[in-house]
Formats: C-alpha cells, structure tokens, sequence
C-alpha cells in the first residue's frame, strides 16, 4: 500500500519525504526539482513490537512498512498539462492515499509559488486540479455509459445516475471522497475508476519550530476549512524534523525533542497515522526465530491474514490459535498464555483483530 505525498512546490514535501524515509531525495529552492517520484519503504514506528521483544528475545525483529512516495510539486493548470502535471498526476493516481503537506509557516528565504503565504488558497488550488482530472475521467466514462443506457440497459442506466451525481459535485467543487453511494454502487461504479479525489486524505500542516506544539493561525484555518471532510489534520514542523533526523545519537534526539516539548518525533506519528489512512492493521508472529509485524486491511479474515505470510498457509488453512497482545504482556509468555486458558483457536470467519499475536495451522 502506497501513500503520496502532494502538495504545491517549495512547501517541505521533498523535506518531508526525506524524514520519513532516510533516503536522501533532492529538495532545493525552486519549482520542479523532484520530476521523477521518489519512492521510500517506511517503517511503521510500534512500542508493542519491542515489547514483544523484550519478552521473547528472538533472533531478530521485523517491522511494519509503508511505501512513501514523494510526488513532485502540482501547480495551477496541472490538470492541462502545466508543469508537467498529466505525469504528476498518473502517479497520483497510483497511490492509495494522499498526505497534503500544506505550508503553514513565514519565511522570507523560501519562495512561495504563487508570492505569498495561503494554505486554504494552496489546498484549493491542489484540490480543483485533482477534481478537474477525476471530472475528465468521468466525462470520458459517460460517452460510452451514455450510449448503453440508451439501448435500455438498466446496469448502464444505473452506473450513468451515479457518474452523473459525481460529475454535477466535481463541477460544484466537491471532492469525491466528500459523497455518500449506496455499498454496491460504490463497488461497482467508483472504486473500479481509482478517480483521486476518493483517495483518503490526510493535510499535513507544515509549521515553524516554535508551533510544533500547538500550531498557529494557519493551522486553525486550514482546521475550519477541512472540518466537512473526513479528513485528518496533523501539525508537523518539517524543518526541525530534518534537523533532529541529521543526529545520530538517540539521547541527542530526545533532548532535541524535550526542548521543543514533544514526545517523538512529529514524523513517527505521520507514520502511524498514514498507516490507519491506508485502514490497515498490525498483527504478530512471535517466535525465538523472529518477532514480526504483519499487515492487514482492517477487516480481514484469519485466513486472509495467514494469505500474508504465503500464499499456501491461506489455501490450506485449518485454523489459527490467536493470542491478544494484552494477555501476552501480562502473562510474559506463550506458555503462560496456554497455561491460563487464554489462547484462542480460531476458525476461518474470524475477524482480525489489532495486535492479534497469531500462528496459522495450514495444509496443502
């Protein structure tokens, strides 16, 4: 599952990238310096991870990951073209959702795009240029629907009602992600045209170091602005989050942190956020071999979560005896897990549940 980073150039998203992934994208002082999308795997931070270490001290420990893609800066007119957009846009559209990074912060050495400093101006003018792409793609679908349903054809009569529905909201300015469809129009009219604005969102407000904390006034308007979608606000200071990653020292990053009054780092919650953006889930296998974390859709079956791991443990499942991460902890240890009767045996319908320390029982 892939996670893009958008936003209008010079707003810290390259910075941003960078932070996340440690690998080290171009970022610059002008328009355009990330052309090709830079792509980053990124662990997904987990304290119950190392606690599972601490309790079974395996061989070696396996995080967690999501694709970070640093996606180049979209301008006015990137719909038509303009500053490379059609490319910017197709990789847009292969993500899974988007993180906004927004520019919430003053200063005169970094040129803004459009002269000024305006997150609510910056998120419209991203947002119309995602809405005029999905509105080309539904004007494109309509030709051919239109044709059908005039012959009669009560699927195409159904799927021309809904298109019709997001293209009269696209033209009013309203993103997709924004409507409400019945489960089955949904399933079988929007989610096959991957349109970009029903991609989840999350706005990332990009803030000077002394509103790592509590924002500003920027971010308090782009907060009003969003307040309709459901969409997920963070305040992270990209700058100073560059400056701690740039420390080797682990106590030199905590007393970094401690000064500014955070707790972890800005982008560790990014991290996690995005992950819950993307609606997956962690479980565990936990073993002197490996601890490790899994990840599932949220929602996924036993033997869909075994299907993770390989393809056979799902084609020959029989069962999975599942442990909650909480009775690991308190008990210490599998034996004494099995001991208290607090392991579970679980067949095929069940529902995965957040933290599930498994193991699959499979035949093929």
């Amino acid at each position: 599952m892939k996670a893009g980073i958008v936003g209008l150039p010079n707003v810290g998203k390259s910075t941003l990238f960078n932070c996340l992934s440690n690998a080290k994208a171009q970022s610059a002082n002008f328009p355009f310096c990330t052309i090709e999308p830079n792509i980053g795997v990124v662990n997904v931070p987990d304290p119950r991870l190392q606690k599972l270490e601490s309790l079974v001290k395996p061989e070696r420990v396996i995080p967690a990951t999501v694709e970070i893609v640093d996606i180049a800066g979209l301008v006015k007119g990137a719909s038509k073209g303009e500053g490379l957009g059609n490319q910017f846009l197709a990789n847009i559209r292969e993500t899974d959702a988007i993180l906004h990074v927004l520019r919430c912060f003053d200063n005169d050495n970094i040129v803004h795009v459009d002269g000024k400093v305006n997150p609510i101006r910056d998120k419209e003018t991203i947002d119309m240029e995602l809405q005029l792409k999905d509105l080309e793609t539904v004007d494109k679908k309509l030709e051919k629907v239109k044709r059908a349903a005039k012959t009669g054809n009560k699927e195409a009569q159904k799927e021309e009602a809904v298109l019709l529905n997001i293209k009269k909201n696209l033209e009013a300015g309203v993103s997709i992600r924004a409507l409400d469809f019945s489960e089955d129009d949904y399933e079988d009219y929007v989610k096959p045209s991957q349109f970009i604005t029903d991609k989840p969102v999350m706005y990332v407000c990009n803030v000077d170091e002394g509103s790592a904390v509590s924002g500003n006034a920027y971010v308090e308007q782009v907060k009003a602005a969003v307040k309709d979608e459901s969409a997920e606000v963070l305040v992270l200071a990209v700058g100073t989050e560059a400056d701690i990653n740039e420390l080797d020292d682990f106590e030199e990053r905590q007393l970094f942190l401690q000064d500014i009054g955070l707790d972890e780092p800005g982008s560790s919650k990014l991290i996690r956020s995005a992950y819950k953006l993307l609606k997956q889930q962690t479980y565990f296998t936990a073993g002197v071999k490996e601890v490790r974390a899994w990840t599932v859709d949220i929602g996924a079956t036993a033997p869909q979560a075994a299907g993770v791991i390989h393809t056979d443990f799902e084609k020959g499942f029989i069962r999975a005896e599942v442990i909650a991460y909480d009775d690991y902890v308190s008990y210490g240890s599998e034996a004494k897990v099995k001991e208290a009767g607090k392991m579970r045996v679980e067949g095929k319908n069940y529902i995965v549940k957040d933290g599930d320390v498994m193991h699959f029982l499979f035949n093929v």
